[in-house]
């Protein structure tokens, strides 16, 4: 896609505008590095465990009734 200014003005919007989204892109990048360091803390691998245990533990005690 190739534009042609026609003033020094328009380039300088435009160069406003893509810095713009090269921050918010970085922006966007470190909320997902930190989010993904959230989701890799121990506390959340126990709670995922500890979740699946309890919903696993509760079918098999009704299996359990039922046979």
């Amino acid at each position: 896609m190739e534009k042609t200014y026609t003033t020094f003005k328009e380039i300088e919007q435009d160069l406003r505008k893509l810095n713009l989204q090269r921050k918010i892109s970085m922006e966007e990048i470190k909320l997902l590095k930190y989010e993904l360091k959230e989701d890799l803390q121990p506390y959340q691998w126990v709670s995922t465990a500890l979740s699946a245990i309890k919903k696993y533990g509760i079918f098999y005690l009704i299996r359990r009734l039922f046979k």
